[in-house]
């Protein structure tokens, strides 16, 4: 289980100093020297590379090369993708006549001041929703009863000062994000319900596939994490669980991949990262992203605020471990650094080895030693040390800094590729177009269509819409004056996958006929029973298969219709 948290938006601008943000969260970009205009320089040298693949006028030799750059256009860094576009004569442009400058490193986080004057602070808008997190990991570890493993999730918008915003949802200045912090031992980095998802079937293109031109392959995350591909167990857990999330919310398995980032590209924080790639209209798309930040934001975060964020791990075994105690004279380091005592004292204290034997070295042949906190240099004397003693000792509990893995999900991004791949056309007429949505992201799960407006039908209407609310299912009336056929049309371009249609035969019969969108096939079912067989439909209790096992078929208007065509063609 985990725990769903809400930070704040804004975050003083320390908090993204520490944790490397304000020097490193930078996309690399180059101007227009006419117009002044700013291009990412990746997707400039992208762009070119796939012109020169397209075009009949490049030599094959060229074009090989292209083809070998293209995929790792992402891992090079400011200097590489200076000499590329040199070496290209990339140029801008609506003509492509302007000349570009070298390659400048961009921040993309949002910055401003907040408080009143004389008393302003610099704030960030949140580039992502992790750090909040991290600040808040001791509470969190407290409400998991001080164990490891547990996790923790939020929703909400994160901020990017995007070089060159494009292509929709794809890719924004502000933007949905839904992120997991879950929280391992270092050494043990497993998951308990793997077992369930290791004969999962997924696709992975991992860094040397990528390097060496390789395609992605199919394989089952036991076999990846086995062969070394995949790094640890928890790793490969919540990249299954990721594919089974996607599956589910309507991405085909064979328009989804996991691709392994290589060194050259990887975030400042991880170890390890791989992204959940869609396939669109544009080409592969990042939509989530599954990162190994190992300790690096909880250790760095523990340093600046002097607060530990480690947790207390208890040993299933006794340990003995060799121990350092360096005690300090107060009365004479509170005379020697006065205001600054109170942070030398505790740093002289907490000294372990090789720094405390460096220490007692320089002390003993120096007679002196230089020390640095928090930035500013300490000359020790001998006299201000009382001892420095050495020996061993039981310990039952150790001090850790966990790992964490880090699944991000980029809404908007998912919900353009699910859209787009769920749009279908009527093979009967193309100009019938669908959105085959799996039911359970439906926004709508169910239509009512009455064949008439007559009172005697809008009572049947009314009564049965009533009862697919009651059953906590989103439902409309169309009850416009369309056809009936037009109308089960609108409702496939919107994506409702169940239909019930009152029809003059319900008005003796007491029955409808219950429409299953993506086969176009109608059922008669008892009024009384419709709307319990649409929840058994959504839950996912029956099958529209065990549906019609049941049931008889209604043979429609729409049915003889794509009858007829399919004969037609045929002929």
């Amino acid at each position: 289980r985990l725990q769903l948290v809400r930070c704040p938006v804004l975050s003083p601008d320390v908090v993204l100093r520490v944790s490397g943000h304000e020097e490193r969260f930078i996309d690399v970009m180059v101007k227009d020297m006419e117009t002044g205009a700013c291009y990412r320089a990746d997707h400039l040298l992208a762009a070119h590379l796939e012109k020169l693949i397209d075009s009949k006028k490049t030599p094959a030799a060229e074009k090989d090369a292209a083809r070998a750059l293209l995929p790792k256009v992402e891992a090079l860094d400011k200097q590489e993708l200076g000499e590329q576009l040199t070496k290209l004569g990339v140029k801008v442009g609506d003509k492509n006549d302007h000349a570009i400058s070298e390659p400048l490193d961009f921040n993309l986080m949002f910055g401003t001041m907040v408080g009143p004057g004389g008393q302003e602070q610099k704030v960030y808008l949140r580039p992502e929703t992790a750090q909040g997190i991290f600040l808040d990991f001791k509470r969190l570890y407290q409400m998991n009863n001080e164990r490891l493993p547990f996790g923790a999730c939020q929703i909400g918008s994160a901020y990017r000062n995007e070089i060159s915003p494009r292509n929709g949802l794809i890719r924004q200045r502000e933007f949905l994000m839904a992120e997991i912090e879950y929280f391992v031992h270092p050494e043990h980095k497993t998951h308990h319900n793997f077992a369930a998802i290791r004969d999962l079937e997924v696709t992975l293109l991992s860094a040397k596939q990528q390097l060496s031109g390789q395609s992605a392959r199919r394989v089952k995350l036991g076999d990846a994490l086995e062969a070394g591909v995949v790094r640890s167990e928890v790793m490969a857990y919540f990249l299954g669980r990721i594919a089974m999330f996607l599956t589910a919310a309507g991405i085909r398995k064979d328009m989804l991949r996991f691709r392994q980032h290589m060194d050259t590209e990887m975030a400042h924080y991880a170890c390890d990262c791989w992204d959940g790639e869609c396939r669109t209209s544009i080409g592969w798309v990042e939509c989530v992203g599954c990162a190994d930040r190992t300790d690096f934001d909880l250790k760095l975060h523990s340093a600046a605020a002097k607060t530990s964020l480690a947790a207390q791990v208890k040993l299933k075994t006794p340990k003995v471990v060799d121990v350092v105690e360096v005690r300090v004279d107060k009365k004479a380091i509170g005379k020697a650094f006065r205001g600054d005592a109170k942070v030398v004292a505790p740093y002289l204290e907490e000294l372990a080895d090789p720094e405390a034997s460096a220490l007692e070295a320089s002390l003993a042949e120096n007679k002196s030693a230089q020390v640095t906190v928090d930035g500013k240099s300490f000359t020790i004397l001998p006299g201000q040390i009382s001892s420095i003693k050495r020996f061993q000792k039981e310990i039952y509990d150790e001090k850790v800094f966990p790992h964490v893995i880090e699944p991000s999900f980029g809404i908007s991004r998912i919900i353009h590729a699910i859209l787009e791949q769920n749009f279908q056309t009527r093979p009967q007429d193309e100009q019938r177009t669908w959105l085959s949505l799996p039911t359970a992201v439906c926004p709508v799960k169910c239509c009512v269509l009455p064949l008439s407006n007559k009172d005697e039908f809008s009572s049947i209407v009314s009564k049965l819409s009533d009862q697919l609310s009651d059953l906590n299912l989103s439902n409309i009336i169309e009850d416009s004056s369309a056809s009936i056929g037009r109308r089960y049309a609108r409702t496939d371009e919107i994506g409702v996958p169940f239909g019930i249609t009152v029809d003059f035969a319900s008005l003796t019969t007491d029955s409808v006929t219950l429409r299953e969108r993506n086969s176009t096939d109608q059922l008669r079912v008892p009024t009384d029973k419709v709307a319990e067989a649409v929840d058994d439909l959504c839950r996912g209790r029956r099958t529209w298969q065990q549906m019609a096992e049941v049931y008889p078929k209604h043979t429609s208007q729409e049915d003889e219709l794509a009858a007829t065509a399919t004969a037609s063609a045929a002929s």
